[in-house]
């Protein structure tokens, strides 16, 4: 018989048993809003499918005990051979499985397969991020492999396949592969020009042999991996250049891949990090000798874009749950949701969540477009959002497990975890000044960039007076270029907030855009969250972003 005083009341029931995608009106309605017609019914479908095995206990089991039990170095098997092998948790395994076969790295060559992906992506995210990192990098590989058409013939099928196979075989004996990358190193992080990796040509055209470490080598037992090298001249003049890095030759032995430790991180942890050293390592040549740079580019723009969706989804799965709690949390005589100061709170933080998405969905919507009109957009966009949204995601995340109380410092919560994860975009592909020098770079070298940019935000002139003001003040500071790198922080979080609101003006209902461009437009907004005007329709706020079991 349980004590007496161990009557459990006022504690709400777990958010679960839902459809993460269904729930999270912002996001259907963005891909009901950029997938074709013809496309929207299987693409609805689909995500659904997905969003309840979000939804379910069984998933969020999964992504619990692959964040508890992070993976295991083993350099040397029993008898004393070199292995460099990672052992993962099941979940780990199960958390990518239904992510591959979800299409999560198909993108490329379906309708609207960007959107769906996108979308897809961020429900997904949503049971665990770490998994993320593996399945955004296969992902992203396309586009550098197709620069050279004979690798991308042989290896992007295998990279979009829907087949989840783990272990470390030739990849053409598997169905599906993974692929990680390795640019950074310890004397440069982000400035990978002076990366010190050598690359020394072998006698068959395309072929060298690496010497030399990376610092951050993400998702080591990934099938192959892009790595930067400086490369002896060969065909060209040298210098930095893209190689494709196979864990396995196509004769069944390792290649050279010396794991030297895996990283102790913040966050992310069921995800492996690693050091690694080449020494005599065989590598591929992909694109031109000394066009690193080039070759890798949108490689970068689309890990950068799931920065952003990633961000997002850890925003939305925070607001989530912060809503949920106070839905069934009473306290000093009623509900928390309906006490005018905590929904402040949640309508602050829902209009935050829902700017992330719906931006992040219109990126993802100009890839499927990929006109020039859009690859211009995306030049500007792209790091522009990075920049602010992967920085918007700490305090989101932080704020709704305060909504919570204690209970949102509790493990068990899985608060905590959204917490640590959350600074992790900011950092991972550039960070926040890394972005913003990109915005500058782009600003004074692609004129077209500034003219797709400004006619996208232009689309929602006239509509609010908020925008319209915040766009003539955005005018203002982009003529004015003395001493801009000093001010790209402030110049790239203007045009970050006017194209936020440009879009909610469009698309979002009239309550939602209202209190952005009167918060984040208007000035009528404090520094903190829960700082709306009281005058806004709040309720209406927080009943949308509302996750409904």
């Amino acid at each position: 018989m349980a004590a007496s005083t161990h009557t459990v009341t006022n504690q709400p029931p777990p958010l679960v048993g839902y459809d993460v995608f269904t729930a999270d009106r912002a996001l259907a309605e963005a891909v009901d809003r950029h997938v074709a017609a013809e496309a929207g019914d299987a693409a609805r479908e689909e995500l659904s499918g997905l969003g309840r095995a979000a939804g379910s206990a069984e998933a969020q089991e999964w992504g619990a005990q692959a964040d508890g039990n992070p993976p295991r170095l083993r350099t040397h098997d029993r008898y004393g051979h070199r292995i460099d092998e990672v052992d993962f948790h099941p979940a780990w395994h199960r958390l990518l499985d239904r992510a591959v076969s979800a299409g999560l790295v198909d993108a490329w060559g379906r309708p609207g397969g960007h959107v769906r992906r996108a979308a897809g992506f961020l429900v997904w995210t949503q049971v665990e991020a770490g998994h993320g990192c593996p399945v955004s990098m296969t992902h992203a590989s396309v586009p550098a492999l197709r620069t050279d058409p004979v690798l991308a013939a042989e290896w992007e099928p295998r990279l979009t396949s829907t087949v989840y196979e783990e272990g470390l075989r030739p990849a053409s004996q598997k169905r599906g592969v993974l692929f990680g990358m390795g640019m950074t190193e310890k004397q440069g992080g982000s400035d990978v020009r002076t990366n010190t990796t050598r690359a020394e040509p072998l006698a068959q055209d395309g072929e060298y042999l690496l010497t030399g470490h990376k610092w951050f080598c993400s998702a080591p037992m990934s099938d192959g991996f892009l790595v930067s090298a400086q490369a002896a001249p060969a065909t060209g003049e040298g210098g930095l250049t893209c190689f494709l890095v196979p864990r396995v030759l196509e004769d069944g032995s390792r290649n050279v891949f010396r794991i030297q430790r895996l990283k102790d991180k913040l966050g992310n942890r069921s995800n492996a990090s690693a050091e690694v050293e080449f020494e005599g390592t065989w590598a591929r040549r992909v694109g031109e000798e000394g066009r690193g740079v080039r070759t890798i580019i949108g490689m970068v723009a689309a890990t950068r874009l799931d920065c952003v969706l990633g961000s997002a989804a850890l925003m939305r799965q925070a607001v989530a749950q912060a809503i949920h709690h106070t839905a069934y949390r009473s306290a000093f005589g009623g509900l928390l949701i309906d006490k005018p100061l905590m929904r402040n709170v949640l309508a602050d933080l829902a209009l935050e969540s829902e700017a992330a998405t719906t931006l992040g969905m219109r990126l993802a919507a100009a890839y499927d477009a990929d006109t020039e009109q859009e690859r211009a957009f995306l030049r500007l966009a792209v790091p522009a959002a990075k920049f602010w949204v992967a920085k918007r995601c700490t305090p989101v995340v932080a704020e709704a497990s305060e909504c919570l109380g204690g209970n949102g410092y509790v493990e068990e919560s899985g608060m905590p975890r959204l917490l640590r994860e959350s600074p992790l975009n900011s950092i991972w592909e550039g960070s926040g000044n890394v972005q913003a020098l990109d915005v500058l770079r782009a600003l004074q070298r692609e004129p077209s960039a500034l003219n797709a940019f400004l006619q996208e935000v232009g689309r929602a002139r006239g509509a609010d007076h908020r925008l319209d003001g915040a766009i003539k003040g955005l005018l203002t500071e982009l003529a004015d270029l003395d001493g801009i790198e000093a001010r790209a922080r402030r110049l790239v979080e203007r045009m970050a907030l006017v194209l936020q609101g440009s879009l909610l003006v469009r698309w979002a209902p009239p309550e939602v855009s209202d209190a952005f461009c009167a918060s984040r437009l208007g000035g009528d907004g404090g520094s903190v969250f829960g700082t709306l005007p009281h005058t806004l329709d709040l309720t209406s706020i927080v009943e949308r972003a509302r996750a409904v079991v």
